[in-house]
């Protein structure tokens, strides 16, 4: 790798980060108007196989090491120097994770903001003035936003009675002992009259979804509500979700949430996801808090038990390694692990690609967040590919199963069609 700087510095608030994206191959990462764009590529890497992960992860120590930071001093700023994004493949024996280290990144923060430019170390002068950086963002074009127009809309890989037919599988196969949760998911298909922008979406996702992580990584954009690690120094946090309730036009948010918190089915559903997460971080951490009881966690169009699992490391564990120790969790596979995945194999009739793989962000220290990719879809130039799990146990019906994952498509499929 050749040596390059990364110049960060503070910039006057930019506010909405979104709308200074200047074109549709952009990289975001927003929660409750903060987080990240970014844009150019100064470092990519493609992994299939095995070890995705651990590779990833010495990819980018290396990459590192060739980095000279300058500028605002590392305890001041959010984000320390370059800054990697990732979005990894669910099942690493079939898919294709991608990593890559864009040229610039706008990070905002609590209404404040950091520029980083990153570029050849030759003839980088040691130069904190950020007019220079603010002149080249300021100048670069930014390409107009275009609707995709009118939609149409077609079954994915199975039928929906062919994916009843599979939940009702895995009920009876849950019911005879043989394991005693799998995430079943579906996809659909939508194609628009024109190539969809995935800044079309993002703006809507981050408006309707803001306490979620709105995520563009590589064509594949969402707003995910489920956080899989977060690591600041040695805290860490996870936000583990299982059990949902979607709202009707009469619905009353709160008797939902009551059903919810009362519902023998997704109670047990949520403690496969949260044991399943508490157990994966437990070598690392020298403290770690799970809560005994799920709060329940508001969407625009969901309710989701939710438990918050927080610790402090015993050593130096970057956030990426955390997210492969946790990968894949309850909530997007099954318990016991290695049963559910070899029925998912069986009976969900797709490759999940990168939906419910880890996708976020690390920096130079190894601070980041990582969350699982969910309510989102694969961007290919007028083809959109939506997907949704849900989890299935032995209470678990067929067509409450169709009908939540219709509400789980609907994040994109109306930001699409709005």
């Amino acid at each position: 790798m050749r040596a390059v700087t990364a110049r960060s510095v503070e910039v006057r608030d930019f506010g909405q980060l979104l709308p200074h994206l200047p074109s549709a191959t952009g990289v975001a990462w927003i929660h409750d108007g903060d987080g990240m764009i970014a844009w150019g590529e100064a470092a990519r890497l493609e992994l299939s196989g095995p070890d995705q992960f651990e590779r990833a992860a010495d990819w980018w120590q290396h990459y590192c090491a060739t980095v000279t930071r300058i500028g605002t001093p590392a305890d001041a700023a959010p984000v320390r120097g370059p800054v990697m994004f990732g979005s990894f493949a669910f099942d690493q024996s079939v898919g294709t994770s991608v990593v890559l280290v864009p040229a610039t990144v706008l990070a905002r923060v609590s209404g404040r903001c950091w520029l980083t430019v990153i570029s050849p170390a030759a003839g980088v002068a040691d130069d904190l003035d950020p007019e220079p950086l603010l002149a080249a963002v300021a100048s670069r074009p930014v390409q107009p936003v275009q609707a995709p127009g009118e939609v149409r809309w077609s079954e994915g890989s199975e039928s929906v009675m062919a994916w009843a037919g599979a939940v009702a599988a895995a009920v009876g196969r849950i019911e005879a002992g043989e394991l005693a949760k799998v995430v079943l998911a579906r996809d659909v298909i939508a194609e628009a009259e024109h190539p969809v922008d995935a800044r079309h979406l993002l703006t809507r996702l981050a408006d309707r979804y803001p306490s979620c992580w709105t995520f563009a990584v590589d064509g594949l954009v969402g707003a995910t509500p489920e956080l899989l690690i977060r690591r600041s120094a040695d805290e860490i946090e996870s936000l583990v979700l299982a059990g949902t309730a979607w709202r009707h036009d009469d619905t009353d948010e709160d008797r939902l949430a009551a059903e919810l918190i009362a519902s023998a089915k997704d109670q047990e559903e949520h403690v496969y996801a949260t044991q399943s997460a508490a157990d994966a971080l437990a070598g690392y951490c020298a403290e770690l808090s799970v809560p005994p009881a799920p709060e329940v966690v508001r969407l625009a169009n969901l309710v989701h038990l939710g438990t918050r699992v927080s610790g402090r490391l015993a050593g130096d564990t970057d956030a990426l390694t955390l997210a492969a120790a946790l990968h894949p969790t309850a909530a997007v596979a099954g318990t016991p692990t290695n049963l559910a995945l070899k029925v998912i194999e069986d009976l969900e009739g797709m490759d999940r690609a990168r939906y419910a793989g880890p996708v976020g962000w690390m920096d130079a220290t190894g601070n980041g967040e990582w969350c699982i990719a969910l309510r989102c879809a694969e961007l290919s130039g007028r083809l959109v590919r939506l997907f949704a799990g849900c989890g299935i146990v032995a209470g678990s019906v067929p067509e409450t199963e169709i009908a939540e994952a219709q509400a789980k498509f609907a994040p994109i499929r109306d930001a699409l069609c709005d």
